[in-house]
């Protein structure tokens, strides 16, 4: 057992520490009886004179609704993160969790009243336009990147138009634009174009 124990690497800092936190904030919303994610680790329109109000801009990404909504996140962010985070570095993709944290905080907080926000997926999604820029040559736009981002966007606004469910496509397509102006300005494609 030691030696497979030795053998494990701790490959990801920031992704695998994302991950716990998510998780431990899963349980304690279990716990608490949804209390956790009400108070902490959902955006919605409060008062601006709350103080808990500007620590939810960044903290609804770690709750989730539901094991399946937690799960399906945590699969994706573990799948594309490292691969991100060996590329792009630690303190880039910090920069990306926590922009895209805020941004799409904002957007909820003042287009969508009435509905509460949680969960990573615009982060997700940010991690899934950003991965496309992996393999970029100098002075050129990845295909990989117009067709992931046309493919996307379009289900994003389909399903925002056509279902009706809880998801938050405004969400996704923010993560996306937030994403896909990181891969440019990471790789320094901005000078180029």
């Amino acid at each position: 057992m030691k030696n497979i124990l030795n053998k494990i690497s701790f490959n990801s800092p920031i992704i695998l520490v994302f991950a716990a936190i998510c998780v431990l904030t899963f349980f304690i919303n279990h716990v608490t009886g949804g209390f956790s994610n009400n108070i902490l680790f959902s955006v919605y329109r409060a008062p601006l004179s709350q103080p808990l109000t500007y620590l939810r801009f960044i903290g609804h990404i770690f709750g989730h609704a539901n094991w399946q909504h937690l799960s399906a996140n945590m699969t994706m962010f573990l799948l594309i993160g490292p691969l991100l985070e060996e590329k792009y570095g630690s303190q880039n993709i910090i920069a990306v969790i926590i922009v895209t944290a805020v941004v799409t905080g904002i957007v909820n907080f003042v287009f969508f009243p009435n509905a509460a926000l949680l969960g990573s997926s615009g982060v997700v999604f940010a991690f899934i336009i950003l991965s496309s820029f992996t393999g970029v040559k100098s002075g050129k736009i990845p295909l990989t990147f117009i067709l992931v981002l046309v493919i996307y966007i379009s289900a994003q606004i389909y399903d925002g138009i056509f279902v009706n469910d809880n998801v938050s496509n405004i969400t996704h397509i923010v993560g996306g634009i937030i994403g896909g102006i990181f891969g440019f300005v990471i790789n320094g494609k901005f000078r180029n174009i």
